[in-house]
């Protein structure tokens, strides 16, 4: 998130990569939306069930997984490489919408997920009064910007409209972008947690929109760049190497930034979910991944170490709520 992804790894994944990715600390939805959200996570738990995945127990060896990016092609390869040296046959279960896969986490619709990093699920835990925990890294996934008619940042004018995603996570993630690319000034050279409210001068205007729209906002010519999570870019065509900016993915203070599989704090310790988040990093799923996300800077940081940094972004999200 990242996706998404954003995450996300993304996710922003990329990942995170990210749609309103998440319980926000403010939320800005309608109502109708968390009615939308329960139905569709109802129905997605429904296409689950009858296609006879189902959460893990010793006897099927059957894990489900929550994913973002379902059809890239190292993923086919983690499925094929758990059943045969894990014997765990794994069903992926794709989410078009950040928002859902925790709360179809915590409520046992799937065993894993794997869309989102560190400073993402801290900003969903405090959110929702959940402990969905990490238990395996992924990657770090930059955050682009792209503009399909200027080939550098200095090359906006004033006023150009430049699209960021509007969760709370990637919001912020993406105006410290657009801050170190000198086209805005946020309010005490700003945090992970900053708003556009928080803008305290700028020379492009800032559209925040659902993550899954900054690429199609660009597209159609709404606006003239765009941030957009690494998963989304993918899916819309959007190569890496058009991106006129972004932030760099193997600093250390990217570490809030690196995308986990994520499972429920009573599971943590599941000896079949350790393993099957430690195979990510296995050399034929490394080989595929690499080339799906050629930007991606792999991390394995151990479980332990994870659910540190989580706790400390935990504690900076509930005092950026006060």
């Amino acid at each position: 998130m990242s996706a998404a992804p954003s995450t996300p790894g993304t996710s922003g994944h990329p990942t995170l990569g990210p749609t309103r990715t998440g319980y926000p600390l403010t939320t800005r939805r309608p109502a109708g939306w968390v009615v939308a959200a329960v139905v569709l996570v109802a129905a997605i738990a429904v296409a689950v069930v009858g296609s006879g995945a189902h959460p893990a127990s010793a006897a099927t060896k059957t894990v489900s997984i929550g994913v973002a990016d379902k059809s890239l092609p190292y993923w086919n390869t983690y499925v094929k490489l758990a059943k045969s040296k894990l014997g765990v046959t794994v069903t992926l279960v794709n989410f078009s919408d950040y928002s859902l896969p925790n709360p179809a986490l915590k409520q046992g619709q799937v065993d894993i997920n794997q869309f989102q990093h560190i400073q993402y699920l801290a900003n969903y835990n405090v959110s929702a009064g959940d402990d969905l925990q990490p238990i395996g890294a992924t990657a770090v996934y930059p955050l682009p910007l792209y503009s399909t008619e200027v080939a550098k940042v200095s090359k906006f004018k004033s006023g150009d409209k430049i699209a960021i995603p509007n969760d709370a996570i990637n919001e912020a993630r993406a105006l410290l972008v657009l801050q170190s690319a000198k086209l805005l000034k946020l309010k005490s050279g700003g945090n992970a947690f900053s708003t556009t409210s928080d803008i305290t001068s700028h020379r492009v205007d800032v559209q925040p929109v659902d993550a899954s729209q900054t690429a199609n906002a660009l597209q159609q010519g709404s606006v003239k760049g765009a941030i957009v999570n690494v998963n989304y870019a993918t899916s819309a065509g959007l190569d890496t190497k058009d991106a006129i900016y972004q932030d760099d993915p193997s600093s250390k203070s990217a570490a809030p930034y690196v995308n986990i599989f994520a499972t429920t704090d009573n599971d943590k310790k599941n000896a079949t979910y350790l393993k099957l988040a430690k195979l990510f990093q296995a050399k034929a799923v490394q080989k595929v991944f690499v080339k799906d996300y050629p930007d991606a800077v792999v991390r394995t940081t151990s479980a332990a170490t994870l659910q540190k940094e989580l706790a400390s972004v935990e504690k900076d999200a509930k005092n950026a709520s006060k």
